[in-house]
């Protein structure tokens, strides 16, 4: 692997996010653009929710600045600071990506989904006919319940303490299945069982469902990277579940992520 290099003609991406120490993105990313013979990196940059249009604007102005991963809080935000947009981003009303066009304006797109799914199809997991639940509606929530339904879940139940990004999320994915409905902490009957909330890092709550209804048989996914094997993860390994960790969705994603950014996906 080529070794990574910065100098003056070195390309720009961040990650902006808040928190942003938990984020793999810098280095893993960082080490993708070297091995596929670009000199260009990938920052962090910790901004709050108050300072993201600012900040956003001052970035237009960066003329080494190519592109952007966005992380919590920002995807649903983001999406304002894009010209041009993914059919799938445009539907969640979200991004975790974004590269300049020609305009040097921004285009968007929503992987995490994809990401979520190609991990679990990594582990031989399959979705088709399954019954799921979904803990958090946010960005990365939104994008793994519409990839799960597409991967072929027969239905999805959404919990998520804010009632109303909950039945947003419902909302968006009833036009692609009859069978999305609100859920609850209870994950009793579930096959598949996934965490996109902040449960499990540090300064949450330790766990999105109540761990006494996983069942042995149940996939059980968590978007959490750090700690890498969360409370829940921890408790469905010794039942002998098939888990995802964060870091196994990121790795899966990385690669759509870097090709995304040098332009090589639409």
């Amino acid at each position: 692997m080529r070794q990574i290099a910065i100098s003056g003609a070195t390309r720009l991406n961040l990650i902006i996010g808040d928190p942003i120490v938990q984020v793999k993105s810098p280095a893993g990313l960082s080490r993708a653009f070297a091995a596929a013979s670009r000199e260009a990196i990938v920052a962090p940059a910790q901004i709050g929710s108050a300072q993201l249009d600012a900040f956003m604007e001052a970035l237009t102005a960066m003329g080494n600045l190519d592109g952007i991963v966005v992380t919590l809080p920002h995807k649903f935000a983001c999406l304002a600071h894009c010209s041009t947009m993914s059919d799938r981003a445009r539907h969640l009303q979200a991004v975790n990506v974004m590269r300049r066009n020609p305009d040097r304006r921004w285009h968007g797109d929503m992987l995490d989904g994809l990401g979520f799914v190609e991990a679990a199809i990594r582990k031989g997991f399959d979705f088709a006919g399954r019954r799921g639940i979904l803990v958090g509606a946010g960005g990365a929530g939104s994008a793994i319940g519409l990839a799960l339904l597409e991967a072929g879940l027969s239905s999805l139940s959404v919990h998520d303490s804010d009632t109303g990004k909950r039945d947003v999320l419902i909302a968006k994915l009833g036009s692609l299945s009859p069978h999305v409905g609100a859920g609850s902490d209870d994950a009793t009957g579930y096959d598949v069982i996934v965490n996109a909330s902040p449960a499990g890092m540090k300064g949450f709550e330790a766990t999105a469902v109540d761990i006494a209804t996983v069942a042995s048989h149940a996939f059980v996914g968590c978007v959490v990277t750090e700690p890498e094997v969360t409370p829940l993860i921890d408790h469905a390994r010794k039942l002998g579940c098939t888990t995802v960790t964060g870091s196994d969705m990121y790795e899966a994603l990385e690669g759509r992520m870097l090709r995304f950014l040098i332009g090589e996906e639409p």
